[in-house]
């Protein structure tokens, strides 16, 4: 992919997670540039404000390539995670308010509806309370996100890892839909969960590239 395309998705997707909510003055999705140890990453600001021409360029070991502007002093999950996953193109951090109240229930997402079907039962769980400002924190995350793609934070957040940024950003909405029904369900009554049988049925169904791309179509066309 072009790099002018991947700038384009990079704010794209910034400004759908918040007009969707799911990130507001604080919040940031990256894109590895292809075949490199390098990434595009907005600077410190909320996602609402990110173009093309204000994105940085870092490195997996922190350093700042290009651009004029500071990076979010998180950058450190973004270049982690890189630098532990040659095959992850795409990392995306927020605070989806659905996603924190679960995570400080003591639960993960267990899925109960088709779209959530799509995380199985691997969303893993970082449990120190702390923001992620330095190497060592964030080679502790991309630990704990291990082959996964999905994380919550406890008390913090979420960090999603896919193939590229559409992915990444609908796969962030859909984990914030997911814990949504999750914790409503949860308030309700004794929530009925898929079993691992149910899963191996709709997982198919609903994690397809046709799936996201499609829910990718209807997003990005409420921002254009």
């Amino acid at each position: 992919m072009e790099i002018e395309q991947l700038k384009q998705d990079i704010v794209t997707a910034s400004h759908i997670l918040h007009q969707q909510g799911i990130a507001a003055a604080f919040g940031h999705v990256s894109a590895r540039i292809p075949g490199t140890d390098t990434f595009i990453f907005p600077p410190r600001m909320s996602p609402a404000l990110v173009r093309q021409d204000n994105l940085l360029t870092l490195d997996v070991e922190g350093e700042q390539l290009s651009g004029d502007g500071r990076p979010n002093t998180e950058f450190w999950i973004h270049a982690r995670i890189y630098k532990a996953r040659p095959d992850v193109q795409s990392v995306c951090h927020v605070h989806p308010p659905s996603c924190v109240v679960l995570g400080s229930l003591g639960e993960t997402i267990r899925p109960l509806h088709a779209s959530g079907a799509v995380f199985k039962n691997n969303v893993q769980v970082f449990d120190p309370i702390t923001l992620i400002r330095t190497r060592e924190l964030g080679d502790a995350v991309a630990k704990t996100l291990g082959q996964h793609g999905t994380m919550l934070l406890r008390g913090h957040g979420v960090n999603v890892a896919d193939k590229d940024v559409r992915r990444v950003c609908v796969m962030t909405l859909w984990m914030e839909e997911a814990a949504n029904y999750q914790v409503r369900a949860m308030s309700a009554g004794k929530p009925r969960y898929f079993t691992p049988e149910e899963l191996e049925i709709i997982y198919p169904q609903v994690s397809g590239e046709e799936v996201s791309n499609r829910a990718w179509e209807y997003f990005s066309s409420r921002v254009e």
